[in-house]
């Protein structure tokens, strides 16, 4: 009779999640206040309560895939290691029908889980564009600036929501919220609203608002800003030499504007700011995560980690150690974009990191809350993405291409940026 019993409660607590996700609402979320749209912490710390330690870490990991269709890397990923969420990049996608048909995949190898995953992308328009052939790319944020047109960048938000949507996204790497003040930075450049912060401001906010909007979460970055580095982090660490009373006049003004706006996820930067921390990165600086964004400016969504398969970490730290400071520092999510068995690696040792007590569980469970609160806010669900034409939505892009053409040659930009490879 003890089997029977433990059967009808586990199927009571999986209704109760299930039941705690979908809960009546608006189909698209309110995003105007971001602390009461979350819905009460008490149910969340049950959920929480109900799950095992490898779930919780699972839940702490977005973790990238190799290949266009399923294989046993990524069931082993989703099924045994529980990550929180899946990233893909254009060598994953090579068609509309074909990425719709993996996401749903994704979500039905995930269908046991009572925790749907984010499903995240990097679309910003412009050099950073994951879109097959038959979507039509928006126009780089540059342009978008250049145009200082809020109603635009709103617009170009809620088209960039739809094509995730249509494409069986829930998240989306985006808007950049740097501003460019540094003409040699090889990395930012026109994924950049502008080198004002004033205009980097109206147009992000305009944008994130507008992918909100189509219910689908919005992060911001690169925090505190990745727009006064000379150095690409995707190679190497940048240094910024600035005090906060610096930043505060330039760099961070967009993200003090996002959160008052309701910002739900900021991404932290590689970089190190040594007036600020000398050891650290942004990304792993409890001073600068716990500190300056939580404690400071107030942020309590989620923060996520960039990449952390990047040379500005893999030249200095081992990839595990480094996700286990982050954590430390106050990430609740890091991001690892490549390499199925270093998303194992990370799971594992972060799991060691709690038994070990280098971190409490209690932390742990302070981030899974946030994810579950996000997860819910935004009514994610295992169910399938239906295949829809992109015809509207791809004139709408045109016309936003005809509408900033004068500022940008398209032509050369369209052909090249589906070879680039820039990440987040």
């Amino acid at each position: 009779m003890k089997w029977i019993s433990s059967i009808v409660i586990m199927a009571v607590i999986t209704v109760g999640v299930v039941y705690y996700y979908l809960q009546s609402g608006d189909e698209k979320t309110n995003h105007s206040n971001h602390n009461t749209s979350m819905g009460g912490t008490l149910d969340v710390s049950s959920l929480v309560d109900a799950m095992s330690l490898d779930e919780k870490i699972g839940q702490l990991i977005v973790g990238g895939i190799d290949g266009t269709e399923i294989n046993t890397d990524t069931k082993d990923m989703i099924e045994n290691y529980h990550v929180g969420g899946v990233i893909l990049f254009a060598d994953n996608i090579e068609s509309k029908a074909q990425t719709v048909n993996l996401m749903n995949d994704i979500k039905q190898v995930n269908e046991n889980n009572p925790h749907p995953l984010l499903l995240g992308v990097d679309e910003e328009g412009g050099s950073v564009t994951r879109m097959p052939d038959e979507i039509t790319s928006l126009p780089p944020s540059g342009s978008i600036g250049k145009a200082q047109d809020e109603e635009l960048a709103f617009e170009v938000g809620i088209l960039l929501g739809q094509q995730m949507r249509g494409l069986g996204f829930n998240l989306n790497f985006a808007p950049v919220l740097d501003v460019n003040s540094n003409p040699d930075n090889p990395v930012i450049g026109d994924r950049s609203f502008g080198d004002s912060p004033d205009i980097v401001t109206d147009m992000g906010i305009q944008s994130m608002k507008g992918i909100q909007s189509e219910g689908i979460i919005s992060v911001v970055k690169h925090f505190p800003g990745h727009g006064d580095t000379s150095e690409d982090s995707h190679l190497k660490l940048p240094k910024v030499d600035k005090s906060i009373e610096e930043l505060s006049e330039v760099e961070l003004v967009p993200f003090e504007k996002a959160i008052s706006k309701g910002a739900d996820v900021v991404m932290t930067a590689h970089i190190l700011l040594p007036q600020i921390d000398t050891e650290y990165p942004a990304s792993m600086s409890e001073k600068i995560i716990s500190g300056l964004l939580r404690e400071d400016m107030g942020f309590d969504g989620v923060v996520i980690s960039d990449d952390l398969t990047m040379g500005a970490i893999t030249e200095n730290i081992r990839i595990e150690e480094a996700a286990i400071q982050s954590v430390k520092a106050g990430s609740d999510m890091v991001l690892i974009a490549h390499h199925p068995d270093v998303v194992v690696s990370v799971h594992k040792k972060l799991k060691a990191a709690v038994q070990n007590g280098v971190i409490s569980e209690a932390k742990i469970d302070e981030s899974v809350e946030r994810i579950i609160q996000l997860k819910r806010k935004y009514k994610l669900s295992n169910e399938e993405t239906p295949q829809i034409d992109f015809q509207r939505i791809n004139e709408k892009v045109e016309e936003i291409l005809d509408q900033v053409s004068s500022t940008f040659s398209f032509d050369e930009f369209l052909v090249y940026s589906k070879f680039m490879s820039i990440v987040l």
